[in-house]
């Protein structure tokens, strides 16, 4: 396995003062098609509880995973869903979408989830907004104690193949949660993908050497092998292909170019999204 880069998370606050921690990249460079990775990771209620009010996005993939508390979503397509603890939420903005995301906390009152994002070719920014969600999400186990629970795409683990309900996300986008038990091994062949990063988000990898917070991109054309330090680990795989196009980014916007951005920017601002009911 051999790691080409490394990222640290830095701590950043978005939404109404909700405090997450973030690596992002809106130049294309580094994490292509993937565009941002967020996690929120708190138990401290004051951290989150604010939410993410109404809010608009054209061009861009959303993509929701909790492991503790709970999201409600809203959108002005009239999908309203409660995003809990083990599954996640897909939504292909398209050509434009106004939602809110308010949080729904947990009896100890703590929050754990990630929302990311996916670029989305320029020939399908602009078309119709896609919505999906899911409460079933196929797990797949190893001999040694590690686990990967299919979030979107399709995967082979421990001898097996299975695909998240989720299929549908830009540039073969698929995204999983693997879990090591205290020492554990785990092995992957990711060699059909162009683009594989890893993220930990729970303990640490001694090979290789990758602590809680830090994001790596992964040379795809080598077996991904990892060993569990001995507390364990969780990372969220994320693999995918190139998009290689312009990127034009201003907040919750990503285009091609700067007049795409204006037009967007106008869009909204007409009332052409629609609004919330």
């Amino acid at each position: 396995m051999i790691i080409l880069n490394t990222f640290n998370s830095e701590p950043t606050q978005d939404g109404d003062g909700v405090k997450i921690s973030r690596i992002a990249d809106f130049t294309g460079k580094y994490f292509d098609p993937y565009l941002m990775f967020d996690e929120l990771k708190s138990d401290q209620k004051s951290d989150f509880m604010g939410g993410f009010p109404a809010h608009p996005h054209r061009g861009i993939e959303t993509f929701t995973y909790m492991i503790k508390g709970s999201f409600e979503h809203q959108d002005q397509l009239g999908n309203k869903a409660t995003i809990t603890p083990g599954n996640v939420q897909w939504m292909s903005t398209g050509y434009g979408v106004v939602h809110s995301e308010m949080p729904m906390v947990d009896e100890d009152e703590s929050m754990h989830g990630f929302q990311i994002w996916l670029n989305m070719p320029a020939k399908d920014k602009l078309r119709p907004a896609r919505y999906q969600d899911s409460t079933r999400l196929p797990v797949l186990t190893n001999e040694t104690g590690a686990s990967l629970k299919l979030l979107a795409g399709h995967w082979t683990f421990g001898g097996n193949t299975d695909s998240s309900p989720l299929t549908g996300l830009a540039a073969n986008g698929a995204i999983a949660d693997m879990t090591l038990d205290n020492n554990a091994k785990a092995e992957l062949d990711l060699s059909g993908a162009e683009q594989v990063l890893v993220y930990v988000h729970t303990g640490s990898f001694i090979s290789p050497r990758l602590n809680t917070g830090q994001m790596a991109i992964v040379d795809s054309q080598q077996a991904m092998s990892i060993t569990a330090s001995q507390h364990g680990a969780g990372a969220l795989i994320l693999v995918g292909n190139r998009i290689n196009e312009k990127i034009a980014h201003m907040g919750p916007f990503v285009m091609n170019t700067e007049k795409e951005l204006r037009q967007a920017i106008t869009d909204y601002q007409l009332g052409k999204f629609g609004e919330i009911a």
